[in-house]
């Protein structure tokens, strides 16, 4: 049996502190994905984000709303209660709220109390997207939105699905900047036996972006490449960035081309999938995923094909980082983690993540005791 050194183990743990984990407090001054807009209307939706319960609904404008989901009065939730117009009337004992989340009416009384009611949370529709603020309402900034401008271009054919993952999001984007896991993970979907051992590329340079390029030259394609791009050979070239955008999203690019064709003729095919991850617990979140092609846009048949083998693959980063999950509930003090040269974008990004988080959390108590963090 050979086991690392006390020093190892030891100098892995000092390293892992300093590396955001799913107890790590959640970054709230970000824009998160609540939902896709077309899963909001006109009946009450309840959805947990970054640990808070929230109802969302739209107004008879088709404004979207989000707010606590629970009575100022006894907590009863909202979302179990009912919409009359623009107004949620509570279910238990009648309370009704405007979409500003201000207490407007106690039928028990003819005065309301005033200077009542529950918070509400700007939202921001951008395409087949409905983002949150959970943080300070002051810092909601739209130009801060990591918006995806491919989503909504009509030169790119889009697809979208959700996931309710029983991971957690750190976990999450560790596994999206470290993609060596498709050639073993993936391996009956979209990986190939060449992945992992392929050159790449970082980019550590900015605070808060992280990027890995890998270059799989030349290479077979998995089915659901070689069938939609017809790259069948052994010639293929399979360029794949990986990007940490936020928080909440993280963007995979793949060039595909043959590299047996001369350069200035050959076809180059582009994909884009955006990993959209919305922490709901510590070891849950919300997983929305949009995934986008430049070619072959209007066949119908391949599209479906398409998104039935990526979502094949998607829901095995479900499967297998939930069972991951499994593992963590039940770490003892022999507990220990190891990390290789692959895991650099992945370990600043949770390094980024924990300096984040620390600091939100040292200002919130700071705010709340008035003293100064």
């Amino acid at each position: 049996m050979t086991l690392p050194t006390s020093n190892i183990i030891v100098n892995s743990r000092k390293a892992s502190a300093q590396m955001a984990t799913r107890h790590t407090p959640f970054v709230f001054n970000e824009w998160y994905v609540a939902a896709f807009s077309g899963d909001v209307g006109r009946e009450l939706m309840a959805r947990t984000i970054l640990g808070k319960r929230l109802v969302f609904y739209r107004t008879l404008d088709g404004k979207a709303v989000a707010m606590e989901d629970r009575c100022a009065h006894r907590s009863f939730p909202l979302s179990r209660s009912w919409l009359d117009g623009d107004t949620i009337v509570c279910g238990y004992h009648g309370f009704r709220y405007d979409e500003q989340g201000n207490l407007i009416e106690t039928p028990s009384q003819k005065t309301c109390p005033r200077g009542i009611g529950v918070r509400s949370y700007p939202l921001a529709e951008k395409g087949p997207l409905l983002w949150i603020w959970m943080g300070d309402p002051e810092l909601a900034d739209e130009s801060t939105l990591p918006h995806q401008p491919w989503i909504e271009n009509p030169d790119w054919e889009c697809s979208s699905g959700y996931f309710h993952h029983p991971g957690n999001y750190v976990s999450m984007h560790e596994n999206l900047l470290d993609l060596t896991h498709l050639q073993f993970l993936h391996a009956n979907t979209i990986g190939t036996p060449d992945y992992a051992s392929a050159p790449f590329e970082l980019d550590l340079k900015q605070e808060g972006y992280y990027r890995l390029l890998r270059r799989i030259v030349p290479t077979t394609l998995s089915p659901v490449w070689g069938n939609t791009t017809g790259i069948t050979g052994p010639t293929a070239a399979r360029i794949v960035t990986s990007e940490f955008l936020s928080p909440g999203l993280h963007r995979v690019s793949v060039t595909f081309y043959d590299t047996a064709l001369p350069e200035e003729t050959r076809p180059v095919f582009h994909i884009h999938t955006a990993h959209i991850i919305t922490p709901e617990t510590d070891h849950s979140m919300h997983y929305h995923i949009v995934h986008g092609r430049d070619f072959a846009q209007a066949d119908t048949a391949l599209g479906e094909f398409m998104h039935e083998q990526l979502f094949a693959a998607f829901k095995e980063d479900v499967d297998g980082l939930g069972a991951l999950e499994a593992v963590i509930d039940d770490v003892d003090e022999n507990h220990y983690e190891i990390s290789v040269g692959s895991d650099a974008p992945a370990v600043a990004m949770r390094i980024y993540l924990k300096k984040r988080a620390d600091r939100e959390a040292q200002a919130r108590l700071a705010q709340l005791t008035g003293v100064s963090a």
